[in-house]
């Protein structure tokens, strides 16, 4: 069943990566002015991966550091594997479908459809955040169960 916390938790788990590949995203539409639409909508979906995933791996290695020098321990190599491991399972295929095939699609016709290509970039971007997030949140959920 979902929850007022299960929204609140999956905000917090990505609303700084969010945040940051969005402004990615915004950036990096800049260069349409350079390239052809569809090298834009690559390179607009290249940009917010790093910026998403940086941001990803880098709280979750932090947070893991925390709760482990919380316990008193030290964090181990087969602690970031763990990690490592579980983000793969948690964004592996969304990724891939979204990289491949969503992210590209939204990014370059939602602003032809639009019309108005700021506009278009972000209703692009919402429309793949929406199929991304559906899927990354059932194997958040799943993986979360697994752990208890």
């Amino acid at each position: 069943m979902l929850t007022k916390s299960n929204f609140k938790e999956w905000f917090n788990r990505y609303k700084y990566a969010e945040l940051a590949s969005t402004s990615a995203a915004l950036l990096t539409s800049l260069f349409s002015k350079i390239y052809s639409g569809l090298t834009t909508a690559y390179l607009i979906t290249f940009a917010e991966y790093f910026a998403f995933y940086g941001v990803i791996i880098f709280t979750s290695y932090r947070k893991l550091a925390r709760q482990n020098k919380i316990l008193e321990k030290t964090t181990t190599l087969k602690d970031v594997i763990s990690l490592i491991k579980n983000l793969a399972l948690e964004f592996g295929y969304p990724a891939f479908l979204d990289f491949l095939v969503v992210r590209p699609f939204c990014m370059y016709w939602m602003p032809i459809l639009c019309g108005n290509y700021f506009f278009g970039i972000i209703l692009g971007k919402i429309t793949a955040d929406s199929c991304f997030y559906f899927f990354t949140i059932i194997n958040y959920e799943i993986i979360k169960r697994r752990k208890n």
